[in-house]
């Protein structure tokens, strides 16, 4: 008898990497490692630990082995990811708790180290920032693979489906992602996950479509159901009809059309139809994200985050390790403009090797952090701004706080820095005495005070990630409250205004450095506000651009002046998706 035919049914997620793809699902079930629990005698004691660095060594072999296959068959730059996975496994912190955690219990060595491992994952996953955040992943893949050496279990593996299909899984790691079969694997969803996972950053370098974010789509789906994968907007259909399938085999011709059309634009000049250059510049973490700034044509580094060079390291790097990372970054493009963000480190982003810098708070998105952080430790403070300094002798570099809240802390950061340049001086060290400084517009307070923080400021960076957050009082990192955060609030789209004139007032440049600066529905508003330049993750540079040349200045601030009367920010999202969809044909 034959089945009745499933019922059509969308599902929504976040895009991931782009691409349409259609096929058969593979629903790919990760458990966790079980790890037995008992006490070793005390004569096999030293056994115990010599069994526990050999599957560190098997450990760090396969995942040697797993890079070497990643640059070979995707690309050098992919296979960096796992550098961070071999960083894990020199971590002398991590190791070394492992150890004493053993010698003070006598319990087996994978007990040890699963708590060990625990507590550092849940240190990195709850850092307020989402590529940092990501990296909790690192340490539970490498310590899923140490857990399966020591207790002789074979690895999990994509490597081997049995046909090309869709697969679906409540999350994959990062060593799953890398060693997926490429001739097989049509796609990419993941019930959780962000825009940052290993499995993205893969699945974008395979060109392969990913949505994640799909939530229990591991409980609805069914090896074997067949599916559209949308990584353009984030969708995943299960069972598509025939007028389904017909519709978005249109769609994907258009969006590859659109493609080539967002390339060939992006080797042109940032320039609107009524000549008007905008500076469009990335937003990076590590050095070798350089490549990918020069790839997508940014016009240099609107904000280098550094917390990355301490979050990956058992200590806290010296002075000359910062100087030789914002030195390669600098030299490499220069003369265009590196903007180095001082760390903003502390309260949701400790270090997981230094704990005790970092005492839990009840409330640490407005804790002990960034500037305040630096600024109660000075010695780390100056060793970061001394090596800013330093490399700014290598190519055009600036330098930024984050989190001000006030006049007062930008006169005491500005102190210290000058106390730097004094004891370079000293030690007839080279550096750019015309350093231009600038502060992270992302606390109301500083908002509020723009006009006083401008006289002592060279430029402004507004954070629109942290400034609607606290604005609008909506933990951005909660789900049940995720709705609530809406860039288009009129708050948010007033506050913008006031930065913008009151920094203008004083000859003071503001770019935007948040989410809402890669978004190219809300590029032609923060333009028409008023706002210099724009830094965002490099590979948006590209749709960015492209309205960028295809509208007027003029247009964009008669946009933002009807902006500024809206009173829903229903209305002004509207207004601002329909101002892109007039001008950008994608389907």
């Amino acid at each position: 008898m034959p089945q009745p035919a499933k019922t059509e049914l969308t599902v929504q997620g976040i895009a991931a990497s782009q691409g349409i793809a259609y096929g058969q699902i593979f629903v790919y079930i990760q458990t966790d490692v079980e790890v037995p629990s008992y006490q070793v005698e005390a004569d096999k004691r030293i056994e115990e630990v010599s069994r526990f660095d050999r599957a560190l060594v098997v450990t760090r072999q396969q995942i040697s082995k797993i890079k070497n296959e990643v640059e070979k068959n995707i690309g050098p730059e992919e296979a960096l990811i796992f550098d961070a996975h071999l960083m894990v496994l020199e971590d002398q912190a991590l190791i070394g708790e492992t150890i004493r955690e053993f010698e003070a219990t006598g319990c087996n060595i994978e007990t040890c180290f699963n708590k060990v491992s625990a507590r550092y994952i849940k240190a990195f996953a709850e850092i307020d920032d989402e590529y940092l955040r990501e990296r909790a992943g690192d340490i539970r893949d490498v310590a899923q693979r140490v857990l399966q050496n020591l207790l002789g279990q074979a690895e999990n593996s994509l490597s081997r489906l049995a046909d090309k299909r869709i697969v679906v899984a409540s999350d994959i790691s990062p060593s799953d992602s890398a060693s997926v079969d490429r001739s097989a694997a049509l796609a990419l969803v993941t019930d959780t996950g962000s825009k940052t996972s290993h499995a993205v950053i893969v699945a974008r370098s395979m060109k392969m479509p990913a949505v994640v974010g799909v939530r229990d789509l591991t409980k609805r789906a069914r090896n074997g159901d067949w599916a559209i994968v949308d990584g353009y907007d984030g969708v995943v259909i299960l069972n598509p009809s025939e007028s389904t399938l017909f519709r978005y085999g249109k769609i994907q011709e258009r969006k590859k059309s659109f493609e080539a059309r967002l390339l060939e634009a992006n080797r042109q000049a940032a320039v609107t139809l009524d000549g008007v250059a905008v500076a469009l510049m990335a937003n990076i973490e590590k050095v070798d994200e350089v490549s990918q700034v020069k790839a997508y044509c940014a016009e240099g580094v609107g904000l280098y985050r550094t917390e990355y060079l301490f979050l990956n390291a058992a200590r806290i790097p010296t002075e000359q390790e910062q100087f030789l990372a914002y030195k390669e970054v600098a030299e490499s493009l220069a003369p265009l403009p590196v903007i180095i963000r001082t760390l903003d480190l502390g309260g949701d982003k400790p270090m997981a090797g230094n704990p005790d810098l970092f005492p839990k708070e009840n409330n640490p998105f407005m804790g002990f952090r960034a500037i305040r952080f630096c600024l109660e430790h000075q010695g780390i403070f100056k060793d970061q701004l001394r090596a800013i300094l330093r490399a700014s002798a290598h190519g055009t570099v600036r330098v930024m706080y984050p989190m001000i809240s006030g006049s007062e802390e930008l006169l005491r950061a500005n102190i210290v820095l000058g106390e730097c340049m004094v004891e370079l001086k000293s030690r007839g060290v080279a550096f750019d005495e015309k350093l231009q400084v600038g502060a992270m517009i992302e606390i109301p307070s500083a908002a509020m005070t723009a006009d006083i923080l401008a006289k002592d400021c060279a430029f402004f960076s507004i954070g629109t990630n942290d400034l609607i957050q606290y604005l609008l009082a909506i933990d951005r990192v909660n789900d049940r409250i995720a709705h609530l955060y809406e860039p288009t609030h009129p708050a948010v789209v007033r506050t913008l205004k006031y930065i913008v004139d009151e920094a203008h007032k004083r000859g003071v440049p503001v770019s935007v450095c948040g989410e809402m600066a890669g978004d190219p529905v809300f590029a032609p508003l923060l333009l028409g506000l008023g706002v210099d330049g724009l830094s965002m993750s490099p590979t948006w540079v590209p749709s960015v651009k492209y309205i960028v040349r295809a509208m007027t200045m003029a247009d964009a601030r008669a946009l933002a002046a009807e902006a500024l009367t809206l009173e829903s920010p229903k209305e002004i999202y509207a207004r601002c998706d329909a101002f892109y969809r007039a001008r950008v044909k994608v389907e």
